[in-house]
C-alpha cells in the first residue's frame, strides 16, 4: 500500500484568507499541533514577504522535530537566499520555488516570453539546489498551461535538481477527470534517473478541490497539499482532513495510507478555527458540528439499531467525543500541570501560573471542566498575551423596552486605559459602539457568530467577529472566549479592532 505525503500550507496559503493574520507565537502553536497530527511537510511561510513571515518560518524551523519545514520562494535569488537564512536551523529543510507558466500569467503578470520563463526556471532551481537538498518546483496556474509547455517547464526543473513537482490548480479551474489526466501525462512523459514525487495543490473555486486532489492520487500523485478546514483565499484550498479520511475510509479503493493521526483531527481543526477567527460551517464534512448528527426519524432509527446504517465515520475516529476530566475547583496545580502536558502544552512557569489561575476561575463557574474547555482556555490565554489592547471592564445598563447602555474600558498599553460609553438597540451593539469610540473607528460588522464550546447551560462561549474597512472592504477577524457571552463578544471585537487599527488607523 502506497503512502501519501501530506503537505500543509495553512500558515502560508491559509493565511491569505481575508481577515486571517497569525502572529509568530500562534504559528508555532499551530505548527506543533500539525506535527502531532502527522503532517509530513509544513509550508511555514514566505520568508521574503515580511520580517514577520521570516521570523515565523525561523521559529517553526527551530521547533519542528520530525516534519520537514518548507519556505516559499519566487524564481529570484534574493527569495531563495532569504528562505535559506530562515531555514538554516531546521532539522529537515525544504524550499518551494514557483513561477507561473500559463499564457495569461506570462503575458500580463510576468511580462516574460515562454523562453524567458524556461531560462528562469533552469537558473533559479539550479541555484536553489546549491542550498537545499530538497527542492520543490511549482508551475503556477499549471491547469491553464499548454500541456507541452508544462511538460517542458517541469522537465527543466527536474534537470536542474528539483525532486518534487507540484501541479497547482491555482484558480480552481480544473475537474477530477482533467486534473487526474494531467498527472498521468506528466508522470508518463518526464525523464529522470531520480525518483520524482508529484504533488497536488487545488483551490476550491468550483467546489472540486478535494475531488481533484483524490483524482491526482489515483493517477500517481504521492503528495497532497492543502490546509486545515480548507481555509485560503477566495473559496479556499483542499481540506486536508477530508483527504485523510477519504484515504482511510476508502483504502479498499485508493489502496493508500498516510501518516495522519486521525484522532487528532478535531483538536487540530478547532485550534486553527479559533486562532484564525474563521468558524467551521456546521455542515462541514468530517469536523462540522452536524457531521455526526441525525435529524431524520428514519436515520435515527437506523443508527440506534446499527450505526453502520448511516455512519461511515465514527465520531471518536476523528477525536469528536465528550471526554470530561476529573478536574474541578478542588484540583491542585500538579494535577492541572500534568493534564496540560498530556494535552501537548509545554508551559513556562509564568504561563502555567496564569493558566492555573484561569482554570480555577473557570472551575468555580462550571460544573464540569472538559478537554475542550482547557484547550479553549489556552487559546484565549495565548491570544490575550499577544494583544496590544486588552479588554479590562464591561458595564451594562439593560432596559427591556428601550436602548441599552454600555461602558467599556480597554488597556491601550502599559498603565494607560481608555473608557467610553455608548448606547445601542441591543447590549452587543452598545458594547461595540463603545469600543468604536475608543478606537475612533467606523468599521462594518460583516459577521458575528457565537457557539458553545461544550454542551450545557454552563458552557463557555466562543464568539467570532469579522470587521471590514468600508473604503477597501479589507476584512479583519477576531475571536473571544469567555464564560460570559457578552464578555466573549467584547473580546472578539477588541481583537478584530486591533488588526483593523494596524492596517487602517491608530487609536486616539
Amino acid at each position: 500500500m502506497k503512502t501519501i505525503q501530506f503537505f500543509d500550507t495553512t500558515l502560508r496559503d491559509g493565511e491569505q484568507t481575508p481577515g486571517v493574520n497569525f502572529n509568530t507565537k500562534e504559528k508555532v502553536q499551530i505548527a506543533k499541533q500539525l506535527e502531532k497530527w502527522g503532517i509530513d511537510t509544513i509550508e511555514a511561510g514566505f520568508p521574503i514577504a515580511s520580517v514577520g513571515d521570516f521570523e515565523a518560518v525561523k521559529a517553526i524551523a527551530e521547533n519542528a522535530e520530525k516534519m520537514t519545514v518548507a519556505g516559499l520562494a519566487r524564481c529570484q535569488k534574493a527569495d531563495i537566499d532569504r528562505a535559506h537564512e530562515a531555514l538554516q536551523n531546521a532539522k529537515h529543510p525544504q524550499i518551494h520555488v514557483f513561477l507561473a507558466t500559463s499564457p495569461v500569467h506570462m503575458e500580463f503578470k510576468l511580462k516574460m516570453s515562454p523562453d524567458e520563463v524556461i531560462a528562469s526556471i533552469k537558473e533559479h532551481v539550479s541555484y536553489a539546489k546549491t542550498k537545499f537538498e530538497k527542492v520543490q518546483f511549482s508551475p503556477e496556474d499549471a491547469t491553464r498551461t499548454d500541456k507541452q509547455f508544462l511538460l517542458k517547464a517541469v522537465q527543466t526543473a527536474i534537470d536542474a535538481g528539483a525532486t518534487i513537482i507540484n501541479v497547482p490548480d491555482t484558480v480552481g479551474y480544473s475537474n477530477p477527470t482533467e486534473y487526474g489526466a494531467l498527472f498521468k501525462f506528466l508522470i508518463e512523459n518526464i525523464q529522470s534517473d531520480e525518483e520524482i514525487i508529484f504533488s497536488s495543490h487545488c483551490h476550491d473555486d468550483l467546489g472540486m478541490a478535494t475531488a481533484n486532489a483524490l483524482a491526482a492520487i489515483e493517477n500517481g500523485a504521492r503528495r497532497v497539499e492543502g490546509t486545515l478546514n480548507g481555509i485560503g483565499e477566495r473559496a479556499g484550498n483542499t481540506a486536508l482532513e477530508e483527504v485523510a479520511l477519504a484515504l482511510y475510509i476508502r483504502k479498499d479503493f485508493y489502496e493508500a495510507q498516510s501518516n495522519i493521526t486521525l484522532k487528532e483531527t478535531k483538536r487540530t481543526s478547532d485550534l486553527v478555527s479559533r486562532l484564525s477567527g474563521v468558524a467551521v460551517p456546521r455542515n462541514k464534512a468530517i469536523i462540522g458540528a452536524n457531521a455526526y448528527a441525525h435529524e431524520s426519524g428514519i436515520h435515527q432509527d437506523g443508527v440506534l439499531k446499527n450505526p453502520d446504517t448511516y455512519e461511515i465515520i465514527t465520531p471518536s475516529l476523528v477525536g469528536v467525543n465528550e471526554n470530561s476530566l476529573p478536574l474541578g475547583k478542588l484540583s491542585g496545580r500538579h494535577a492541572f500541570a500534568t493534564k496540560m502536558e498530556a494535552l501537548g502544552y509545554q508551559l513556562t512557569e509564568d504561563e502555567l501560573k496564569d493558566a492555573f489561575k484561569r482554570f480555577k476561575s473557570l472551575a468555580d463557574k462550571k460544573k464540569q471542566v472538559t478537554e475542550d474547555d482547557l484547550i479553549a482556555l489556552m487559546v484565549g490565554q495565548s491570544q490575550e498575551c499577544s494583544e496590544d489592547y486588552r479588554l479590562e471592564r464591561v458595564q451594562l445598563q439593560y432596559v427591556s423596552d428601550g436602548s441599552q447602555g454600555a461602558i467599556v474600558s480597554i488597556n491601550t498599553g502599559g498603565d494607560e486605559s481608555k473608557t467610553e460609553s455608548a448606547i445601542g438597540s441591543g447590549s452587543i451593539q452598545a458594547i461595540y459602539n463603545s469600543i468604536d469610540k475608543i478606537f475612533v473607528q467606523k468599521p462594518e460588522l460583516k459577521e458575528y457568530y457565537i457557539k458553545a464550546i461544550t454542551g450545557g447551560e454552563d458552557a463557555q462561549a466562543e464568539v467570532h467577529v469579522t470587521l471590514a474597512d468600508t473604503e477597501n472592504n479589507k476584512q479583519f477577524n477576531g475571536i473571544g472566549i469567555d464564560f460570559d457571552v457578552l464578555q466573549a463578544s467584547a473580546k472578539a471585537y477588541v481583537k478584530a479592532s486591533e488588526q483593523f487599527q494596524k492596517e487602517v488607523g491608530k487609536a486616539k
